[in-house]
């Protein structure tokens, strides 16, 4: 659904409406590249080889932690022209338990909205949060690529799954895993 910002059409965000994006829990991601252009190597006998733009991508995305030490990261995979991976929030107690919702295993346990009239900002601190997170790995990624390709470039926004239980967690790690091995028979190449 588009709608209207400034005289001007929009996309509305694919994000959980009333998700708090700080919160701790699962994240499966996926970013594409601009045009979904193979920046980032190709696929070789269902195995990814990675050029230098590859690396980068592969080191900042390993770098997140020393960016955000409280992101723990999960399997993740760079592809030609997108990455997938898992990132875990897992802030220490921020206050948010409120006696109803206990989050076991670090998944994330949705519970129904209710707004908490003392937060003054209802979507987090702007800068501990998944878009903050993507933002600087892409940043980072651009920065570097550039050096190399300078007609290096993201789609502006990314994908993401809330990963709210073990089967998920497991499928989508499998997905990850099996992804370059798929690559031929992947609609989006």
């Amino acid at each position: 659904m588009s709608d209207r910002f400034q005289n001007k059409y929009r996309i509305e965000s694919a994000q959980l409406k009333h998700w708090d994006y700080g919160k701790n829990a699962m994240y499966f991601l996926t970013i594409y590249t601009q045009n979904r252009e193979y920046f980032f190597g190709d696929v070789v006998y269902g195995n990814m080889v990675l050029n230098n733009v590859g690396e980068i991508a592969n080191d900042c995305r390993l770098e997140i932690p020393t960016h955000f030490p409280f992101v723990k990261l999960k399997n993740h995979v760079v592809m030609p022209n997108h990455i997938h991976g898992i990132v875990m929030i897992d802030k220490p107690d921020d206050g948010r338990f409120d006696g109803r919702n206990v989050e076991t295993q670090n998944f994330a346990s949705l519970q129904p909205y209710q707004p908490d009239s003392n937060t003054k900002n209802q979507f987090g601190p702007q800068s501990k949060n998944l878009a903050s997170i993507v933002r600087g790995f892409k940043i980072g990624v651009t920065k570097n690529a550039r050096l190399i390709n300078p007609d290096f470039a993201w789609q502006t926004r990314f994908h993401d799954h809330i990963i709210r239980n073990d089967e998920s967690f497991h499928r989508i790690s499998e997905y990850i895993i099996n992804n370059p091995g798929n690559w031929s028979k992947d609609q989006f190449s």
